[in-house]
């Protein structure tokens, strides 16, 4: 059977943030010509208010998604890709990774005070220990407090005064239509972004062959693959979930010799912030697993392996 021949069934969690993306995805394959229908699942990380390292990461989000994948209830799912356990799913196949949106942590804070202009002691509310760690890191004597919940939740926090400012990621601000009210968008050398930030995950069954072709000449963007394959290898080769404190980015452009080339920073940071581990590597576009996997040895060497061992 073909994927013209068929309604697609898309599957997404309920938040906005991911009919958002899923919305995305429909509509891009609408646009090549598919019929699609959105599905919403609830996962245990949308049903539970523990934190996310408490009920073991962000793969909490993509576990009920994948099994509704696999049992045939659904011919797609859409993940954010920072979500996704770097360990491949049995019978299942990420058909296509769209191009990337703007992978920065973005600061929403009261009337737009930027990082460095906020107060000794401010409020500064994350979910992520990466973030948490990375902001400790930089010195500015700011009290980082843990928050659950969706965009709009934690974006309320700071207009109510129970917080001075959010971390968040500019990718979802901006797929909400919410990307004017960050006051800044924080430069990488700053904040190093999680492996995977900003770019969308589309997965069908590996044997749905017809299926998974058709997915990725419709939405797969090769730039953004090499990428987010880079940080996702040098995250699995470190051997640390998706809640470790450690940040990655892959940039692609065109070598001295014209020849697009992969650019991967990565960095590993203790959960106090009192201690880094910051290098980077350059390769051929064609080689970042390889590029990835190298990089996280190169961390390791330089004592990454201890201050991962001491993340929650």
């Amino acid at each position: 059977m073909t994927v013209t021949s068929r309604t697609l069934r898309l599957g997404t969690r309920r938040s906005a943030l991911a009919l958002a993306q899923a919305g995305l995805i429909a509509d891009a394959l609408r646009g090549k010509g598919h019929e699609v229908s959105l599905v919403e699942v609830v996962t245990e990380g949308d049903r539970s208010s523990a934190a996310l390292t408490q009920l073991g990461g962000t793969g909490v989000f993509v576990t009920a998604l994948r099994r509704q994948l696999a049992e045939g209830a659904i011919d797609i799912a859409v993940h954010s890709l920072k979500d996704l356990p770097t360990a491949p799913a049995e019978g299942l196949a990420i058909a296509a990774v769209p191009l990337r949106e703007d992978p920065r942590d973005a600061l929403v804070s009261r009337d737009r005070t930027q990082l460095n202009q906020l107060s000794e002691g401010a409020t500064v509310g994350t979910g992520s220990p990466r973030r948490a760690a990375q902001l400790r890191a930089l010195g500015l004597g700011l009290e980082i407090v843990a928050i659950r919940g969706n965009v709009d939740t934690r974006l309320r926090r700071v207009a109510d005064g129970d917080l001075d400012a959010v971390v968040v990621a500019a990718a979802g601000l901006s797929r909400l239509g919410r990307l004017g009210e960050a006051a800044e968008l924080l430069d990488p050398g700053q904040l190093l972004p999680a492996p995977g930030q900003g770019a969308l995950a589309v997965e069908c069954r590996a044997d749905d062959e017809s299926l998974v072709d058709g997915v990725r000449r419709a939405l797969d963007d090769a730039s953004t693959r090499a990428a987010v394959t880079a940080e996702r290898a040098l995250l699995s080769a470190l051997e640390a979930g998706c809640t470790a404190p450690v940040g990655a980015l892959a940039d692609v452009a065109a070598g001295d010799n014209g020849e697009d080339e992969i650019y991967l920073r990565g960095t590993v940071t203790a959960v106090d912030g009192s201690r880094a581990v910051r290098l980077s590597i350059t390769g051929p576009v064609a080689d970042g697993d390889r590029l990835g996997r190298q990089l996280a040895a190169d961390l390791l060497d330089a004592g990454a392996a201890e201050l991962i061992g001491e993340s929650p």
